[in-house]
């Protein structure tokens, strides 16, 4: 951002508008995972407040697509291709966007699941599982978190100014049988965000999660398309529809927005009322 911008982009803001305080204009979004799902969402909400955004995918032509809709929308995206559990791919993708877009401002930690791998929870108890079954998810939702994160702070801290968001689920906040090593992963992801939280504020960087519950993406689409499964499922959720990578998306755009620049190592659970004692 400039630096006109930057000197004045966390003062408080009592006197400022709602479409002020959510104007991204000047930020520099890098999403990792964003060419589907809750990540393509979120490029494209950051996108139309703003932001110029980096759409990163393990897979090159989904971010391209996703960063072409957001051009045709009229914002400002290119695609990055890089697997986020390679911290050599993640520096050198950094280093580009900074060439092409700028330096890093708004990191939104997306990727999840297995990655680029094809592993899912096979349905074996824990005891009966492996560490090469719980590789996959330690790798993309905490190694990750971890690279992404280690890559864009150095100029974060130097500009002063920066926004940390990973994105993770319920499942890393109170837990999922059968899901152990992805909850677990997931959690460390959100202890990750808290002790940075802590190292960075007085740099003006804030870092903080968004917890998602049962979201309509390609990762439970057949679940979302099966009318029992899906209605067994919301049973646990107060407000009883699937949710969208919208409502994702507008908190992850409140967080990164000078809205939410006294929000610091807290966890949004965003999840239609799922374990509200929590």
């Amino acid at each position: 951002m400039s630096d006109s911008t930057a000197a004045t982009s966390d003062v408080p803001h009592q006197a400022a508008s709602l479409q002020e305080l959510l104007d991204l204009r000047g930020e520099v979004a890098l999403v990792t995972g964003a060419g589907q799902g809750v990540g393509a969402t979120v490029a494209r909400y950051l996108s139309a407040q703003g932001a110029a955004v980096a759409v990163n995918d393990f897979r090159l032509e989904r971010a391209e697509e996703v960063a072409a809709k957001i051009r045709a929308e009229g914002g400002s995206a290119l695609a990055f291709q890089a697997d986020v559990t390679d911290f050599a791919a993640v520096q050198a993708m950094v280093g580009e966007v900074a060439e092409r877009l700028g330096p890093v401002s708004v990191l939104v930690n997306n990727a999840g699941n297995a990655g680029a791998g094809t592993s899912v929870p096979d349905g074996r108890p824990f005891w009966e599982s492996d560490p090469a079954d719980w590789e996959p998810f330690l790798a993309v939702n905490l190694n990750g978190v971890l690279n992404c994160s280690r890559a864009v702070v150095p100029a974060m801290v130097e500009s002063r100014h920066g926004r940390l968001i990973t994105v993770i689920s319920d499942a890393g906040r109170v837990g999922e049988a059968g899901m152990e090593a992805y909850s677990a992963a997931k959690a460390g992801a959100a202890g990750l965000m808290r002790s940075l939280a802590r190292s960075l504020g007085r740099h003006q960087i804030t870092a903080n999660c968004v917890a998602i519950g049962f979201t309509n993406t390609p990762a439970v689409a057949q679940a979302v398309e099966n009318p029992e499964l899906s209605r067994k499922v919301l049973g646990a959720y107060i407000i009883r529809r699937v949710g969208e990578p919208s409502d994702a998306a507008g908190m992850v755009t409140y967080l990164a927005s000078r809205a939410g620049s006294w929000i610091t190592g807290q966890t949004y659970p965003v999840n239609g009322g799922f374990s509200v004692n929590q």
